[in-house]
């Protein structure tokens, strides 16, 4: 089997979707996440302490929720070192219930090619459900001969 290839800029196109995938969590995440993160503020794993603070239930810790987002990207372009740039704004919290859990949705399109560079920004569109939970999502990759890096 051969390795994956870094995908070539000239193949791409402003609007092409790259990359889409969806990802579960549950309360177990949150709870591996805090272990692994050491964010053990109990609004990612306790209802009572998160609605006493006004949330509506247990939320998953933002950075997983943009770590999670990412991913399709990384895995797209092959090499994580072309990821030269991520920035989010976090819209709406996810909140994760105690039996459903949440489930994100990531899909990933070019919003802008950079010829000279070789640098695609791609714009990733992030929900739960019908709402949207990162915006202004952008990930900038760059495509380009990297001279032997």
């Amino acid at each position: 089997m051969a390795a994956p290839q870094t995908p070539e800029f000239a193949s791409l196109a402003v609007g092409d979707v790259v990359a889409e995938q969806s990802f579960a969590l549950t309360r177990d995440t949150l709870v591996r996440y805090a272990g692994a993160s050491g964010d053990f503020n109990p609004i990612h794993y306790r209802d009572d302490v998160a609605k006493a603070v006004g949330l509506p239930g247990v939320l998953a810790h933002g950075m997983l929720t943009m770590g999670f987002a990412v991913q399709p990207v990384v895995d797209w372009a092959v090499d994580p070192g072309r990821v030269v740039d991520y920035q989010v704004r976090f819209t709406r919290p996810v909140v994760v219930d105690p039996e459903l859990g949440a489930v994100v949705q990531v899909v990933a399109k070019v919003g802008q090619l950079d010829a000279e560079a070789a640098v695609a920004r791609i714009d990733l569109t992030v929900k739960v459900g019908d709402e949207t939970v990162l915006g202004k999502a952008q990930v900038r990759v760059e495509l380009g001969d990297r001279g032997g890096r």
